[in-house]
């Protein structure tokens, strides 16, 4: 075992005092860097009053929307008629047609009427005198006959009994609405209806085998237009989903993002040889540019935006001169940060030979700054392709503009979830083609 004696241990530490007299930031930086965080999170806890914000949110509505996203509903109502009759109607616009005869609704030889709401386990009868709602393995009879709506029996929980109507919750499946002269029935379905034709459509609720037969050898449905292109006609133009106006207000946003970002790219580019210090030795022609680039980044684009169309009004121009000036800030910034940090010996040795300035610029710069730039400018028009949606929301234009719109309804949920689809398909795809781009440019492999 070696033994350190006084001496030795005196020049170890003065020759490595940062190891043995550590200043109290080194000693406990990370334990006050943690109790600020913790401070700050019992901060932010109490000024957004998270406890009350929990307790009073509204959980049960993010399962209602996720399922709006994924399923549509139809709501027959039945009304009794004072002769003991049942009329069954259908709203206006219904997914089943002008004429349905669903599979579901049966009618019994004591002229009741019963829904099977989901399968055996839930369904309905509705009669003259009562309705009989069957779900969670018991039946429960509602007489209605009287002045109100009256429940035989013991009222399960999944039942709610008001002054005039009687409330069946069925889950997923859907609910009942039970009154003395009426019952409405919401019947809910996994998928969405009618996204390839319409009611309307002269395919609509025909097999795939017939549609395919009619395209492709089938006699004309219109004498004076080939059943492909009629076909084709009312997809594109389909009433409730929009297919036509969706993917133009899609290639809108794409057409936004990319003159936005190519805009402003030709823009910033000559803007930043003069911003830069090394190229430019002009300091106040920097000071000036720099400043009017964090003027132009520091407004954010949906600022741009709001700007624009109160300018030139709502459409794809205001939102393709948001993009344009955000990204003048932006690409300026960074080209002239780019350029500052070049290596300046292929330009001086360059510059010896007596070459003109272009020719300095063009084979002692842009070789080294080429790449990069390219790389910038692919990642900031990927990430505007999700910019203009957003700034389509407040008249940009766009498909941003109908997915607010669809949104603001608070009934097409379905249509917002197409929509969201695509936009994310469109993200994905770009992002993939700028990262194999900005790869191939930079000579590395894309994992």
């Amino acid at each position: 075992m070696t033994v350190i004696d006084a001496n030795r241990m005196h020049e170890i530490e003065t020759r490595y005092p940062e190891y043995f007299h550590r200043s109290f930031r080194q000693r406990f930086g990370g334990l006050m860097i943690l109790i600020a965080t913790l401070l700050y999170s019992l901060y932010a806890v109490w000024f957004f009053d998270l406890p009350k914000l929990f307790a009073e949110a509204h959980w049960e509505r993010v399962g209602i929307y996720l399922s709006q996203w994924v399923s549509y509903d139809v709501q027959p109502e039945f009304r009794i008629e004072d002769d003991g009759s049942i009329d069954i109607r259908y709203p206006r616009f219904s997914p089943l047609g002008d004429n349905p005869h669903p599979d579901w609704l049966v009618n019994n030889p004591d002229s009741s009427i019963t829904v099977s709401v989901s399968g055996t386990s839930r369904s309905v009868t509705v009669s003259k005198s009562e309705t009989i709602v069957t779900a969670h393995g018991v039946s429960v009879p509602v007489e209605v006959s009287s002045g109100a709506p009256k429940v035989v029996g013991p009222v399960p929980g999944w039942m709610t009994v008001y002054d005039d109507n009687v409330l069946a919750d069925l889950g997923f499946a859907g609910n009942v609405s039970i009154s003395v002269d009426r019952v409405k029935i919401r019947k809910r379905f996994i998928g969405w209806a009618n996204f390839i034709f319409d009611t309307q459509s002269s395919f609509f609720d025909k097999p795939v085998g017939e549609v395919v037969s009619l395209i492709v050898s089938g006699p004309r449905i219109k004498p004076d237009q080939s059943n492909l292109s009629l076909a084709f006609d009312d997809i594109w133009n389909n009433s409730e989903w929009q297919h036509g106006d969706v993917w133009t207000k899609l290639f809108q946003t794409i057409v936004m993002a990319f003159l936005g970002t190519l805009l402003g790219a030709l823009t910033a580019f000559p803007l930043a040889f003069l911003a830069a210090r090394n190229i430019t030795p002009n300091r106040l022609l920097n000071q000036i540019l720099k400043r009017f680039f964090d003027f132009l980044r520091s407004v954010d684009m949906l600022i741009w935006a709001l700007f624009l169309t109160r300018a030139f009004g709502p459409g794809p121009l205001a939102g393709s001169g948001a993009i344009f000036l955000t990204e003048t800030g932006t690409l300026g910034k960074l080209y002239s940060e780019g350029l500052e940090n070049i290596d300046n010996k292929p330009r001086e040795g360059i510059k010896s030979t007596g070459a003109q300035t272009v020719l300095v610029h063009r084979y002692g710069i842009m070789p080294q700054i080429v790449p990069v730039f390219v790389s910038q400018t692919l990642y900031q028009w990927e990430s505007n392709v999700r910019g203009a949606t957003i700034i389509g929301a407040v008249g940009a234009g766009g498909i941003g503009l109908k997915l607010w719109e669809a949104m603001r309804t608070n009934a097409n949920w379905e249509n917002v979830a197409y929509m969201v689809i695509l936009i994310l398909i469109v993200v994905f795809i770009f992002d993939a083609a700028s990262n194999a781009l900005r790869h191939r440019l930079m000579g590395t492999k894309a994992h």
